[in-house]
């Protein structure tokens, strides 16, 4: 899904619909005949991650769609990503999803800096699929994320996304200290 600008100094957000998933309503909704769902794994067949993967399932994604935007090639973000992104994203609907952040300048590269803040505590939703919600609280636009991985041949794979470039003061907790300039 794709939310356009309300205005100047606001920014879109982006939504992705894969494999199924529906992230929040946009605009307008972008559809996708989903594949058959596959046959889910056991419980003990999915390994949840801890602390520091998590955050570097997020660094991993949030910087391969910050080299995506750079190189206006979406093909390698596509490619590490679960079958059902791949089949409802061609490169070139990812690189129209994504133009908007594009065209903001926004660099995703600085969430490297940070620790992710997650708003939710991060949650299988299906015995195959973790959602990761939060944040990285920079200065001046922090970055919102919604990501739904997949497990797919023994490791996640990226299977929708949401990012949502916002004012710090919109996540950042009051009476929360900012992060060094």
């Amino acid at each position: 899904m794709r939310q356009l600008s309300t205005g100047p100094g606001h920014c879109a957000p982006v939504h992705v619909v894969l494999g199924g998933l529906l992230a929040c309503a946009a605009i307008a909704p972008v559809t996708a005949q989903a594949p058959p769902p596959a046959a889910a794994p056991g419980p003990s067949s999915v390994p949840v991650p801890d602390e520091l993967q998590l955050s570097k399932m997020v660094w991993s994604t949030l910087v391969a769609i910050d080299h995506a935007n750079l190189a206006g090639n979406y093909s390698v973000l596509r490619d590490l990503s679960a079958p059902g992104f791949q089949i409802n994203n061609d490169a070139a609907r990812l690189g129209q999803i994504f133009a908007s952040l594009r065209a903001q300048n926004i660099d995703l590269s600085n969430a490297l800096l940070l620790t992710p803040s997650f708003i939710r505590t991060p949650a299988l939703v299906k015995p195959d699929i973790l959602r990761l919600q939060g944040y990285f609280g920079l200065r001046p636009t922090a970055i919102e994320f919604d990501l739904h991985y997949q497990w797919v041949q023994g490791r996640w794979r990226l299977f929708g996304v949401s990012i949502n470039p916002v004012p710090l003061a919109r996540v950042q907790p009051a009476g929360a200290k900012l992060p060094p300039r």
